[in-house]
């Protein structure tokens, strides 16, 4: 892959305790925000018949400081990946406004595990902090409100997709995933990973010569001759 292992960097010192957030301007009650994610006793189904978990992202824009704040004041991160429910409605919404930071609650984003990410899958559960990774984009113009705001687009638990949107050269963070989501992962990597044994490479000397038309080539050692002044 052309990431490296820097995208886990950071998991642990962007861990943010969904408990913080400003709920009074929500209509679902506090402890729905902090509802734990479905065991793996318990795992959602997809229509397409895949675990799902229905989640909900919060963006956090923060002040600066330092000589970078006089033409860059403000900046978005990834603040939080919680668990969706009903009440958080379909659309964005402004949980917290204040001095020092923002808080945006983005609802109704879907993670399914996919076989064939199952390595992706794997990779992120072993390591020491495993993390939700969130692709986001900003707004080009400002719809709710006086500036435009961040967009998350899709959540994933798999390293190597979080990679490809890298590659593309698209905006990736990542927070800390809780265990009970882990474990879930897991559950799922057990039943569909399967590491695949390492193949020995013939050398290239033993494969068969075909020449540009696909047809059986031979090679000689016998030097051609070809019709001379001497020959009859």
């Amino acid at each position: 892959m052309a990431f490296t292992d820097a995208l886990f960097e950071g998991c642990a010192t962007r861990m943010t305790i969904p408990a913080k957030l400003d709920i009074s301007r929500m209509s679902a009650a506090p402890s729905t925000i902090v509802r734990p994610m479905p065991s793996p006793e318990t795992p959602a189904i997809s229509a397409a018949g895949r675990p799902t978990l229905d989640v909900a992202v919060v963006m956090r824009r923060e002040r600066l400081h330092g000589p970078s704040s006089h033409w860059q004041p403000w900046r978005w991160t990834l603040d939080s990946v919680v668990p969706d429910e009903p009440g958080f409605g379909t659309e964005p919404r402004l949980l917290h406004d204040d001095e020092g930071e923002q808080r945006w609650l983005h609802p109704g984003f879907q993670v399914e595990l996919f076989r064939d990410e199952a390595e992706g899958y794997h990779l992120n559960a072993t390591t020491p902090t495993p993390c939700w990774f969130v692709l986001w984009r900003m707004d080009e113009v400002a719809t709710l409100g006086p500036e435009p705001i961040p967009r998350p687009v899709v959540v994933t638990l798999s390293y190597y997709e979080a990679g490809r949107w890298l590659d593309a050269q698209e905006t990736v963070e990542q927070v800390p995933a809780p265990s009970e989501v882990i474990d879930w992962v897991r559950v799922f990597v057990d039943e569909h990973y399967v590491i695949e044994p390492k193949r020995r490479r013939r050398p290239e000397s033993f494969r068969s010569l075909v020449d540009r038309f696909g047809n059986a080539a031979s090679v000689t050692t016998e030097k051609k001759r070809g019709r001379g002044a001497g020959d009859v």
